[in-house]
């Protein structure tokens, strides 16, 4: 008897595997830094940005990791940045965070978001990295953990250099959207996969998925999650430190670097001390 070939019809047919998938904010959750502040220093040093510039960025680094910033901070963090860039080549930037990344971002990686993103490559799971960040630092980062598939801040360029305009701004409900496009680019079941985050204005993004975790959580997502019974991990080592730039690398006063840092420990102890709530 010769088999013969039956078309397939719908309660036959096998359907598809779909894939797990681990979404990674990076600032705060994978490393414990911010990677947009992270290079400033470098960027000194080669001539791209002034001293004053460089005294900026470290006091909005240090006032972000110890208060974090409200999504209207980060709009304003997003404009003085893109602003600065202007005008700088693309491979000069690129050859800096590739030549520093390993003394100035490698140290800062969580050792605990390292190994739990190993865990998930181990598993078969796809692991994204979404930033807020400029795909210029995020895509080097990206190559140091193994991770392939990255959605982060596009910057346009003309000519080989910046031009200070964003194209994509992936902050908030653009982090949540760029997650739909990837699941449904690659088949990814989002009510098995997981999503990592630091911050509240990630929520839509965590709320996408089956398998929510605040890490090192600040207050709005903290509360959030303890309302909606979400994981909550603590990442420690390395330990979260900043350093403010020195009065001989900024070119001014020791009295004025001394200012700076009552400023920065002032902001430490108003949002250490606890608030009176109605």
């Amino acid at each position: 008897m010769t088999a013969q070939n039956h078309p397939e019809t719908p309660a036959t047919r096998t359907p598809a595997r779909r894939l797990v998938a681990a979404f990674f904010d990076l600032d705060k959750t994978i490393i414990a830094t911010s990677s947009a502040y992270a290079f400033g220093k470098e960027f000194m040093h080669n001539g791209l940005i002034t001293p004053a510039n460089a005294l900026q960025i470290s006091l909005a680094k240090a006032t972000y990791m110890m208060m974090g910033q409200t999504s209207e901070q980060m709009d304003s963090s997003r404009d003085q940045l893109t602003a600065m860039v202007r005008g700088w080549k693309v491979d000069e930037v690129e050859h800096i965070v590739h030549e520093t990344l390993h003394t100035v971002v490698t140290p800062a990686i969580y050792a605990e978001a390292r190994e739990l993103i190993d865990f998930h490559k181990a598993a078969g799971h796809t692991v994204v990295i979404i930033s807020a960040s400029a795909e210029t630092l995020v895509r080097p980062i990206a190559e140091e953990l193994g991770v392939d598939v990255i959605a982060a801040t596009e910057l346009e360029v003309i000519d080989g250099e910046f031009t200070g305009e964003i194209l994509h701004y992936r902050k908030g409900p653009a982090k949540a959207e760029a997650v739909l496009e990837i699941a449904e680019e690659l088949g990814i079941a989002l009510e098995d996969s997981f999503a990592y985050s630091d911050s509240a204005t990630d929520i839509p993004m965590l709320e996408l998925v089956g398998h929510p975790v605040a890490v090192n959580p600040d207050r709005p997502l903290k509360k959030h999650a303890l309302e909606n019974s979400w994981d909550i991990r603590a990442f420690k080592d390395p330990v979260p430190l900043f350093t403010l730039p020195n009065a001989r690398e900024v070119g001014i006063g020791a009295g004025v670097v001394a200012g700076v840092a009552a400023v920065v420990a002032a902001g430490f102890w108003l949002f250490s001390t606890p608030k009176n709530t109605a």
